[in-house]
């Protein structure tokens, strides 16, 4: 039940501390897990500090000498551990701690089989897909380093990149790449220069280790910190056949400390001797296309058109003249056949004429209304008829018809 207490009636600091000594002992002894941070040895006794891998919380642990001492080799500073403790309140300090009964090594095999673990839950939600990999900056203003204090790794990465690009500038942050606090300075280091504007690109170098020692380097925090940053990272851990988590969750990973210096800046060499060859290709180029232009407009001079046209303009001219002939030829032609054919329909229209036959000495009888007489019976006595001959006309009067023969 909750203590009831007012400002008349307020209950002693022993109360206070007896109580919370009374709650916090109906917990029991309980199984914890953590890394060790730090270790000392008075005496018999042994002073710990267990700290949390994923959060920053810790607490003080006291055993036995002979607890830690029970696992060969005991584990150090650094190390994982399992304890079966009970948690303690020290009334008189009022201080909180674990007294350990057990203590038991984390073994690689375990620390193994829980990386998988997270490696399959943070992949599953999709930190280390492909496709938010960025690509790096092709010369970046300065390269950002995380790196161990005076380690060979940041001397790799500083004296490789400078022989690949004198000028390059780096922005060096120093921090524990190894034991309990390592992860937490790494994280710290990663926001400052993912909030520097001046970094375009971020490198996480450390040399080679044991899979113990390279534990920060998969932890949680520090894998979504990582996915989270605005700038690219290249994670440079260990040797080839190591790979922590942050591997997999960088933009690019590297094998090797020189390698990360190698991929973060081109090689001025190289750049400049790419420029030369592209130089040479585009000179090249250049040469061939004109060498063509030129073939083609010695070719075009080359041909008759072009070297005389005058020569051109004859033919011409002669092609105009001959079918100027052939078509007065032709016109020349069809008058004198339509010469021809005009006389010889005149002879026929001629022969044919009634007036040809007028002048054989025939003459054609009209009555006086114009109609042609064509027998003597179709006359009566006393008609007046008109005689047509080739050149004039004689009028007459019938007297009476002449009989036959």
């Amino acid at each position: 039940m909750p203590l009831e207490t007012s400002e008349q009636s307020p209950v002693p600091v022993r109360t206070v501390v007896r109580l919370v000594g009374e709650w916090i002992g109906r917990l029991g002894s309980v199984w914890v897990e953590g890394q060790i941070a730090e270790l000392t040895r008075r005496g018999g006794t042994v002073f710990m500090t267990l700290r949390d891998p994923v959060a920053a919380v810790s607490v003080r642990v006291i055993c036995a000498s002979s607890v830690l001492d029970a696992n060969q080799p005991a584990p150090g500073e650094g190390a994982r551990v399992v304890i079966w403790a009970k948690p303690e309140f020290n009334a008189t300090r009022g201080s909180f701690a674990l007294s350990a009964a057990q203590i038991r090594a984390v073994g690689i095999g375990e620390l193994l089989a829980r990386l998988e673990r997270l490696r399959v839950a943070l992949a599953a939600e999709g930190l280390f897909a492909a496709e938010r990999k960025r690509k790096l900056p092709f010369l970046p203003n300065t390269v950002g380093l995380i790196c161990g204090r005076d380690s060979a790794a940041e001397r790799d990465v500083l004296r490789n990149a400078a022989r690949r690009w004198p000028a390059v500038r780096f922005r060096v942050e120093q921090v524990a790449v190894q034991g309990p606090h390592a992860s937490e300075e790494v994280v710290f280091a990663l926001q400052r220069l993912d909030a520097d504007p001046a970094v375009d690109v971020i490198i996480i170098a450390r040399g080679g280790g044991s899979a113990e020692d390279l534990l920060p380097f998969s932890d949680e925090d520090l894998v979504r910190a990582v996915a989270g940053c605005t700038t690219p990272v290249i994670s440079a851990i260990g040797h080839e056949q190591d790979v922590p988590l942050l591997d997999l969750v960088a933009d690019v990973r590297a094998s090797t400390p020189t390698d990360a210096a190698r991929r973060a800046v081109p090689d001025v060499a190289e750049q400049l001797a790419l420029i030369d060859q592209l130089r040479q290709r585009a000179r090249r180029s250049l040469a061939g296309k004109l060498d063509r232009e030129s073939s083609w407009l010695t070719a075009i001079r080359s041909r008759p058109a072009m070297a005389s046209p005058l020569l051109e303009i004859d033919r011409r001219q002669e092609q105009v003249l001959s079918l100027a002939e052939r078509a007065r030829l032709s016109v020349s032609t069809s008058l004198s056949r339509a010469v021809d054919d005009l006389a010889h329909i005149r002879a026929r229209l001629v022969a044919l004429s009634p007036a040809a036959t007028l002048r054989r000495g025939y003459a054609i009888v009209q009555r006086e209304d114009a109609s042609v007489v064509l027998a003597a019976a179709d006359v009566a006595a006393g008609d007046q008829l008109t005689l047509r001959f080739a050149d004039d006309q004689l009028r007459v009067t019938a007297e009476h018809r002449l009989p036959d023969g």
